[in-house]
């Protein structure tokens, strides 16, 4: 045996994971939304170590520092790099607060609707005859009416808070992801090897969550990311009309309905500061989204 034989490297493993990376960072925009996502997410997380005040804590908030431009200095002595808005809060300072409960909201509120959605359309799908009609009757009424306004009439009925606004938002989404499981079970159902796993007795129970939901999870993961979006935006929106997340918590959508009476007066960056941060964070998991989608379904790219 040569030395050349000796010394060359071994061959490297192509693993699934391997392959789903260089297919998905293949695109420069899903690779750049996807840094942009994490670093938003890191930025949240930190806020409390990174920002000079906590924007919602009374004994930190200065009122002479009120509607001050971008770049002046606080009456506490450090620089307000984005302004402050009409309470005297340091925008960059509430942005990341902001950011914190935006994505909270957005994040629980979808995987609850989640495990719901998809609890339910794996049964309508398994169970068939009058069980999955009903089921789905109950999905095409949910879907009948537009998302804003059920959460919009729910959190109108149930108040402000961040309890009520992730109810009113799971109730709004639940059906979305039951229609795309239950599609994707109906065609994984008569597949060879779920009749294999009826032959050989074992539970229903066991043949849907152990055999026909991993190959159901694709399509979830994608629908997730673009509910995740969507909920963000709609916490956004019931909070800027005023019947979401009440003045005392810090959110998007809340510091860009306090901006908006001062749009005329000049004092722009009290609402485009917040909104251009929302925004940023919505295209962003779209892009991720719907990259995933081109990836693991690659029928759908075109």
């Amino acid at each position: 045996m040569s030395d050349a034989t000796l010394t060359s490297p071994a061959p490297r493993v192509e693993t699934p994971f391997r392959r789903f990376a260089a297919e998905f960072f293949e695109s420069k925009i899903a690779a750049g939304a996807l840094v942009m996502l994490l670093v938003i997410i890191v930025l949240a997380v930190l806020a409390p170590w990174i920002t000079p005040q906590n924007p919602y804590d009374l004994s930190q908030v200065d009122v002479f520092d009120s509607r001050l431009p971008p770049g002046s200095d606080a009456f506490a002595g450090y620089t307000m790099w984005l302004g402050s808005d009409g309470s005297g809060r340091d925008l960059y300072s509430a942005i990341l607060y902001g950011l914190r409960i935006s994505l909270s909201v957005g994040v629980v509120s979808g995987l609850i609707a989640l495990v719901i959605g998809m609890t339910i359309g794996l049964i309508a799908a398994y169970a068939g005859g009058r069980t999955e009609n009903l089921i789905m009757r109950v999905v095409d009424l949910q879907l009948s009416f537009p998302a804003s306004l059920v959460a919009l009439m729910l959190v109108a009925i149930l108040g402000k808070g961040v309890d009520k606004i992730i109810l009113a938002l799971v109730v709004a989404q639940w059906a979305y992801y039951a229609r795309t499981v239950r599609a994707t079970a109906l065609v994984e159902r008569r597949k060879e090897y779920v009749e294999a796993a009826k032959c050989l007795g074992l539970s229903k129970a066991r043949i849907v969550f152990r055999h026909i939901l991993p190959n159901c999870l694709a399509p979830l993961i994608v629908v997730g990311t673009v509910q995740t979006a969507s909920a963000i935006s709609l916490e956004a929106t019931l909070s800027f009309l005023g019947v979401g997340l009440p003045q005392t918590e810090p959110s998007l959508g809340v510091l860009i309905a306090n901006g908006f009476e001062y749009m005329l007066s000049g004092r722009y960056w009290i609402s485009v500061f917040p909104g251009l941060a929302l925004l940023a964070t919505v295209v962003s998991i779209n892009l991720v989204g719907d990259h995933l989608r081109d990836v693991l379904n690659p029928r759908l790219k075109k």
